[in-house]
């Protein structure tokens, strides 16, 4: 059973070519961005991220110009799990994989970046290449993998830790084209207060939360433990947010009962992929 559900967990967020991917990042020799054991490694690879992958994608729906050009150009129906697997696989290689391998993650996401433009409703243009927009979905997202990890991850981090993760998400940040972005948790905090006179649920906004939330593209039997996933991460949502974008009501304590399980859950599950990775990563850093 545990293999079972590691292998369905795995093969939704990483793909179908996943195990592929997991090898190639782990286990080729080289230089890396980031050091085993760094903060930014413990919480990227933690099973919390489920959770804060969620909340960042709510979160990121309120900004008008960020989700039309979603919306627009590369849509969440018929491949919301394509955009996660590609997004998973991101992540990973900027965290885990090799220097030259993050580079060419980066370099493919600008690139696309490069083509993604248009007009709001009212004549206002967007670009994804806008700093700041390219700030908005890079505050958003740390926020959310931190939140969740300082709720649900394993080896929760000290302050320090967390102003160290915020740093290192930095540096990544910059290469997508972010102008000074924050670098330590009050900054992140901040920067994303600086955002809400912006935020508003449009349309789009509501559709894709309607369609993630309530009407995900997942087997029947995978909709209840992706519905608790769904709760832990609205309960970390700000309050302001979960009206507007028509989010269920939670209780903030069920909420988190529910993320805690969760998560402790998908630890169980996918331990095995953690540890080959952990394996390949070892022996590729022995050359």
């Amino acid at each position: 059973m545990r293999a079972r559900l590691g292998q369905a967990l795995f093969l939704r967020v990483a793909g179908p070519d996943g195990a592929r991917h997991r090898d190639r990042i782990h286990g080729t020799p080289g230089p890396r961005w980031f050091e085993r054991g760094s903060p930014i490694t413990v919480v990227h690879g933690d099973a919390s991220m489920y959770v804060g992958g969620i909340r960042a994608v709510l979160l990121q729906t309120m900004q008008p110009q960020a989700m039309t050009a979603v919306a627009e150009h590369s849509g969440y129906r018929g491949d919301m799990w394509g955009r996660l697997a590609r997004t998973s696989r991101f992540l990973a290689v900027t965290t885990f994989g090799t220097a030259e391998h993050a580079q060419q993650a980066v370099d493919v996401v600008r690139a696309i970046h490069d083509r993604v433009r248009g007009t709001m409703p009212d004549g206002t243009p967007y670009d994804a290449t806008d700093p700041h927009l390219l700030e908005w979905v890079h505050v958003a997202e740390i926020q959310s993998f931190l939140l969740a990890h300082r709720r649900y991850g394993a080896r929760p981090l000290d302050q320090a830790g967390y102003d160290e993760y915020v740093a290192q998400a930095a540096f990544v940040a910059r290469k997508l084209g972010v102008i000074d972005p924050p670098t330590t948790e009050a900054e992140l905090d901040a920067a994303v207060d600086r955002f809400r006179p912006e935020l508003r649920a449009i349309d789009h906004a509501r559709d894709a939360v309607a369609y993630l939330v309530r009407e995900p593209d997942l087997p029947l039997v995978a909709r209840p433990p992706y519905r608790i996933l769904v709760t832990a991460a609205v309960g970390l949502m700000p309050v302001w947010t979960r009206a507007p974008l028509g989010l269920p009501e939670v209780h903030d304590r069920t909420a988190d009962l529910l993320g805690r399980a969760a998560t402790r859950t998908v630890r169980w599950a996918t331990a095995p992929d953690r540890a080959v990775a952990a394996r390949l990563h070892v022996e590729a850093a022995a050359g």
